[in-house]
């Protein structure tokens, strides 16, 4: 069996010419399951028994309901900006376009549901409980560093991470963010995929 180098780790500016698809991926996954272990490292600190009871489902219809509101209004303004802001504004380097450009829809959705949970776990679930959502944003806006040069996007990023921050507080189940973000970041990769294809068949 084959053994893992950890010696090739390397920290640093990504170039896109040299990023792959199999890397990009195993950078996804890698930091989302570090995600969530810091997430529930913290959640342990909070209280043995926060987890449980965070990812209870309670709240019953309003739980689907605010989550998938707050979605389609998120996925509304990003259409509107896409429409009228020039596509340098929310050129993110090309990694979302090269993690979802050519993904099967079964793979964008697992994608999608593995960023939503552990994600939320972590920023909605531990680190909101402590500082509040609005520097929980201040660090979930930080954190994603490929939006840092552009404002807007920034802005936007900050935007939607204290409105899933409200719909947490709204229903007290953090199902809401969840299904939230995984609806958002789904229909992003469904639009981002099929707007490729379309462009490599009209070449």
């Amino acid at each position: 069996m084959k053994k893992f180098d950890f010696k090739n780790i390397r920290f640093g500016k990504v170039d896109m010419n040299e990023l792959n698809d199999r890397t990009l991926l195993l950078n996804l996954y890698i930091t989302q399951l570090l995600t969530l272990i810091i997430g529930i490292i913290i959640l342990l600190f909070q209280s043995n028994s926060k987890i449980l009871s965070i990812l209870s489902f309670h709240g019953g219809w309003k739980v689907p309901m605010w989550g998938t509101i707050f979605a389609l209004l998120v996925l509304g303004v990003d259409i509107l900006i896409s429409r009228w802001v020039p596509k340098e504004v929310s050129d993110d380097g090309g990694i979302n376009e090269m993690l979802f450009g050519k993904r099967a829809l079964w793979h964008i959705a697992l994608i999608s549901l593995i960023v939503a949970i552990c994600e939320e776990m972590l920023f909605r679930g531990a680190i909101q409980h402590a500082w509040g959502p609005y520097w929980t944003s201040i660090l979930f806006a930080a954190i994603h560093i490929r939006y840092l040069q552009h404002w807007l996007m920034t802005g936007m990023v900050f935007s939607i991470s204290y409105g899933l921050g409200w719909i947490y507080l709204q229903t007290g189940s953090l199902w809401t963010p969840i299904i939230a973000h995984f609806i958002i970041d789904f229909v992003m990769g469904c639009i981002l995929r099929f707007s490729k294809e379309e462009e490599e068949q009209s070449v």
